[in-house]
């Protein structure tokens, strides 16, 4: 597995995460699936993913939770900042997830569609204070037995369009699509045009769509 970023960078990401999940979720009453439907909609989740320097590292948790919610658009009177935070089991969701996120890869839109924060959110009680790694081995074993589902197919379904739709709109020919989904055919090996009508159709990333397999071994 491939970092996402500089490890000088990884401690105050998952400080920041760990603190704006908190006060998402106890401060501001935002329930933390939407909160990290915003996190991800708002732009902030790729560019966290990526370790910008001013977004993981300049902005507290507060600081991060407001930019997120004004850039997704609803209007919002925030309660005041926190200064201090208690390791809740949403404080633990954020931290844990920056770290998973960094030692991985992927990026957090791709993750919420392989394992939901709310399902990282119950893994709470028996993981909490155990090393990182340990649940990097469970999420990654999670997901794992979900392989046979296509990452086309998930994204799909995140965007809520059926087959049909999803072909109509692309202009990729129905049974194409089928065939990607079934693993039929290697969409791997699908054009770039291809790939890139569907990534447009789904709002993400060309590589988002490809096939490939999760390392299971903590490496």
């Amino acid at each position: 597995m491939t970092p996402a970023y500089a490890e000088e960078y990884l401690n105050d990401s998952m400080k920041n995460l760990g603190e704006a999940f908190d006060y998402a979720v106890n401060a501001c009453g935002i329930d933390i699936e939407t909160f990290m439907g915003l996190f991800i909609a708002s732009g902030y989740a790729d560019l966290f993913g990526k370790g910008v320097p001013k977004v993981v590292s300049g902005l507290s948790g507060t600081e991060l939770v407001m930019e997120v919610v004004n850039k997704a658009g609803p209007v919002y009177s925030f309660p005041k900042p926190q200064i201090e935070y208690d390791y809740s089991a949403e404080y633990w969701c954020g931290w844990i997830l920056a770290y998973y996120q960094w030692k991985t890869g992927r990026t957090f839109k791709d993750i919420e569609v392989n394992l939901s924060v709310t399902e990282v959110l119950k893994m709470y009680p028996t993981l909490h204070e155990a090393a990182e790694d340990k649940f990097v081995d469970t999420a990654n074993a999670i997901i794992l037995r979900r392989n046979n589902t296509t990452r086309l197919q998930r994204q799909r379904k995140l965007c809520g369009l059926t087959q049909k739709e999803l072909a109509e709109k692309s202009g990729v020919k129905l049974r194409t699509l089928q065939q990607y989904e079934m693993k039929a055919k290697d969409i791997n090996k699908a054009s770039v045009s291809t790939i890139l009508a569907l990534a447009s159709v789904l709002g993400c990333r060309m590589e988002d769509l490809l096939e490939y397999k999760v390392e299971d071994d903590g490496e």
